[in-house]
């Protein structure tokens, strides 16, 4: 490669200032074919050439980004941020590792001061707040009172950390959720630093960081161990990506909404094969798309299964930043950098990708997606008989019409009926299957959007002015993204509308995306525990997998704020709207869909009215204060953390004491007994649920040990600074499928004894006794959040490797990342063709001498009988880097002996 490449410096006057880029228009111009290229793929080859040093970033890296092709080299490149995102649901543990290894750093005589973020490192507190409050005007003080409670000691170890580590900001409690406030605030577009203009791109410690793409920043998700390295320095390396376009052409049909188109995407995405790829957006539809539009697409990248889903920038763009109250210097900074740089929004005919995905916009049609995978569309015209199927299918029951249901009918295989007294609300009812117990306004994906926000608020405006109630056993919630949402729906008077249908605020943050959706009524909970009713949920989110939302909550449904409110009114899933009436007025008067539903017009008078950039002044303006309890807490000055060997919620992390400087050689897996059999689909809130867990369970067994109240155990999630807790919780989703078992839960079979035990109490035994384990997998291995502890508490419970069909990208790397082996088989094999019971003893032979990328290792499997099954499988060790993550013992393991070797 020519010094001319590497050289490629040259200097921008934007504003009256000279700043230094390195321009993409002088390799077009040197006969490099730049046009050709994605955008996406241009910002990453910007990167690589502005942080060219020779040896993290090479040469070799710069042309072989310079070289892409629709069917690229499977080579890596690096990826250096310019800053990184988190939520405090992985960003704690993220810090109590930084704090862990600054604390073991000093004990190796090195500065522990050293261990600082390089980057800037921007955490939202958004993901613990919980619906324990609803259906009044109290329900937000409430909420954000129990949240300091239960959290107290969390938020004032990350505002310890705000003040001990530089470039370390923290957003409090109750200001928004972090792709959105990263989406309408944080995002640049185009970043001034060191008198240099560069694009702004991140990764974020959420599945879900794509949503800022909408903006046309390039930014992903990733584990909290890979952000950790980062952070400190170290290039994220991938291998280069393909890049599929997805060309949008027509518009938008009336009466459909950015929610159904993103849920088509997600299909049409799925069916297409987008897992670790790039996905792109071109096409002239893009013209009649906001970038809120645009966000709610890219926000829904991980249900896809790609990387990102950029948007590149254009006049778009720019309106969205005034709108936003991006300052003119800003907005001046950002059309001068793309336009002069070849990242505008222009001469898409000149790109070539790896393929190409069409959608017609004018085809979508009003769209829900469940009963527990976001790619599993479904027609809202469809919804009644497709729950009519899954209820057959699933547990058995045969469907009747509403009016022809009874109690007498719950032992003849047909859908249950049961008669509930509410003492709460005071009034008697029946629920059935497909009843809704939850009716939530959440997630940044649809929150963010003012669409579909007002367009909710309409709907509750007209049912109100035909004396509409919600059904009293659905437990509503609103929970915006941003402090703005309420404001422009306050002026416009429709939040007034949304709480006279019990649609209270209660907090800003993900809710019951998260699943924080709180315990269901009393009666309505005692109800489905007691008769396993088949309760439903509609939500705004991105995530309905089993037992997220809600554990005692079977089917799950994604939708827009628009119809969660309809379907609220309802008060069941198996309707059907183009032919039954959605309720009916206090006088008896059947009220049908297109009474309810507002026209585009009406929407969008009231945007233009009551959307104004003063609001986002406003609120942004203060968006570090916090309230009273978060400015009034007292924090510790000391530098290295002091660590509370009585505190359940923050504990120093053990995979770093006692870290020996040199790196030894890694060994053969020998004599490993299978601790989990799983099927397709396992998802990382199979493997690390966020939510609640009962007292019954390890998790609850060990708090309740430490004197902890079972309301105070909080979540899976607010634990995640505490390993004890969390790897008492690993693979110990109550929806979780082992097939050593014949029961539903994290259980497994501990196969010397061949006693049925907790995943728990059975690795314990088998460390002891120094028997290392393994996992066999299906397809689509650790889909979903990119939650680090899903690989964390995989090693801390002994598991040396995971064999599976396929890995979802981040999950992947989050083993490499922790030391466990990936391994894929080939040949279209799978435990089931291969016969493999998972009661066999196995040894994974070719790891000690010596590792390549993609090697193929042997397997050996004996069984009790003396049979022994060989067979191979590929490391799914995609880099030479990660080699390297893998023989340190893990990532974080790599950069510390750095740290130490260098001292």
């Amino acid at each position: 490669m020519s010094e001319e490449v590497i050289n490629c410096k040259q200097s921008l006057a934007v504003g009256g200032k000279n700043f230094d880029i390195w321009s993409l228009r002088d390799l077009e111009a040197q006969g490099h074919g730049i046009k050709k290229m994605p955008f996406s793929i241009r910002i990453l080859l910007e990167n690589a050439l502005r942080n060219y040093d020779g040896l993290a970033v090479t040469s070799d890296h710069v042309n072989t980004l310079l070289q892409w092709k629709p069917n690229p080299e499977k080579k890596e490149v690096p990826y250096k941020p310019a800053r990184v995102l988190m939520q405090d649901f992985t960003g704690v543990p993220a810090v109590v590792d930084l704090a862990s290894v600054r604390a073991e750093a000093s004990n190796h005589g090195v500065d522990g001061q050293k261990v600082n973020p390089l980057i800037p490192v921007d955490l939202v507190i958004d993901h613990s707040v919980q619906v324990d409050f609803y259906g009044d005007k109290d329900s937000l003080n409430k909420n954000i009172d129990m949240e300091y409670e239960r959290n107290k000691e969390r938020y004032q170890f990350l505002k310890w950390a705000q003040t001990a580590f530089n470039n370390f900001t923290v957003v409090p409690p109750g200001m928004g959720i972090c792709h959105q406030v990263n989406l309408e605030y944080l995002a640049q577009g185009v970043v001034e630093r060191d008198g240099a203009l560069f694009p702004d791109t991140l990764v974020g410690t959420d599945s879900h960081t794509p949503m800022v793409n909408g903006i046309g920043v390039v930014g992903w998700g990733v584990g909290g161990i890979e952000a950790e390295a980062a952070i400190l320095g170290q290039p994220i390396f991938f291998l280069l990506p393909e890049v599929v376009g997805l060309k949008l052409t027509g518009k938008l049909p009336i009466g459909t909404t950015a929610t159904d188109m993103v849920l088509t995407i997600t299909d049409l995405l799925r069916r297409h094969g987008v897992v670790g790829k790039f996905v792109e957006v071109f096409g002239d539809g893009l013209d009649h798309l906001t970038v809120t539009d645009r966000a709610t697409i890219s926000n829904m990248s991980p249900e896809f299964g790609c990387t990102v889903t950029y948007f590149p920038i254009d006049d778009r763009t720019l309106d969205y930043m005034r709108d936003t109250n991006r300052s003119e210097e800003t907005i001046e900074r950002v059309e001068a950098y793309t336009k002069n740089n070849m990242l505008w929004r222009e001469n898409e005919e000149d790109i070539e990708y790896s393929s190409v995905v069409e959608l017609d916009l004018s085809t979508v049609v009003p769209t829900a997606s469940g009963p527990k995978r976001p790619q599993d569309k479904i027609a809202i015209s469809n919804l009644k008989a497709q729950f009519k199927s899954l209820m057959e299918l699933n547990y058995g029951r045969g469907y009747q019409p509403l009016e022809d249901r009874s109690p007498a009918d719950n032992d003849n295989g047909l859908l249950k009926t049961i008669k509930v007294d509410d003492k709460d609300s005071d009034q008697d009812y029946e629920l059935h299957d497909g009843s809704i117990s939850i009716a939530a306004i959440t997630s940044c994906t649809n929150t963010s959007n003012p669409t579909v926000m007002i367009g909710s608020g309409l709907v509750a405006k007209k049912a109100n002015d035909l004396g509409l109630k919600v059904k009293p056993w659905v437990k509503t919630s609103l929970a915006p993204g941003s402090k703005v949402v309420t404001d422009y729906l306050h002026h416009s008077g429709l939040l007034d509308d949304l709480e006279a249908l019990d649609f209270f605020l209660v907090g800003y943050g993900c809710t019951s995306c998260i699943g924080n959706s709180g315990p269901l009524p009393d009666a309505v909970g005692k109800a489905v525990t007691e008769n396993d009713l088949v309760v439903a949920s509609v939500l705004s989110g991105n995530r309905n997998f089993e037992a997220r939302v809600h554990p005692d909550v079977k089917m799950n449904f994604l939708m827009s704020p628009m119809l969660v409110v309809v379907y609220a009114l309802a008060g069941r899933v198996d309707i059907d709207f183009e032919n039954e009436p959605v309720t009916h007025t206090p006088d008896g008067k059947p009220v049908y869909f297109k009474d309810i539903w507002p026209s585009n017009e009406e929407i969008e008078e009231v945007m233009n009215k009551v959307l104004t950039p003063a609001d986002f002044a406003r609120n942004y303006g203060k968006i570090f204060d916090g309230n009273k309890q978060w400015r009034d807490m007292e924090v510790s000055k000391d530098k290295v953390y002091q660590w509370d060997d009585s505190s359940t919620y923050i504990k120093q992390a053990p995979f770093f004491q006692g870290l020996k400087p040199e790196v030894g050689q890694p060994q053969d897996i020998v004599g490993a007994n299978v601790l989990l059999k799983l099927g397709d689909s396992i998802t990382t809130d199979h493997i690390s649920p966020a939510g609640g867990f009962s007292e019954d369970s390890p998790a609850g067994q060990y708090l309740k040990g430490r004197g902890i109240e079972p309301r105070m155990f909080n979540s899976y999630g607010s634990r995640r600074g505490n390993d004890e807790v969390m790897v008492r919780g690993t693979f110990a989703n109550v929806r979780i499928k082992n097939q050593l078992v014949d029961k539903e839960g994290g259980y497994t079979r501990y196969i010397p004894s061949g006693e049925t035990m907790t995943v728990f109490d059975a690795s314990q035994k088998y460390q002891a006794e120094g028997i290392p384990l393994i996992v066999l997998a299906g397809q689509e291995y650790g889909s979903g959040s990119s939650r680090d502890w899903a690989a964390k508490g995989t090693t801390l419970l002994g598991i040396k490797a995971v064999i599976a069909e396929s890995y979802e990208r981040i999950h992947r790397s989050n083993l490499v990342g922790m030391g466990v082996m990936p391994l894929e088989f080939v040949d279209g094999q799978d435990a089931e063709t291969l016969g493999l019971s998972g009661d066999e003893s196995f040894t994974i032979k070719g790891i000690a001498n010596g590792l390549d990328v993609n090697q193929m290792l042997t397997v050996e499997a004996k069984s009790n009988d003396g049979r022994t099954i060989h067979f191979k499988a590929r490391s799914r060790l995609d880099s030479k880097v990660e080699l390297e993550y893998y023989k340190n013992g893990g990532i974080l393991h790599y950069v510390l002996r750095d740290f130490i070797n260098k001292k």
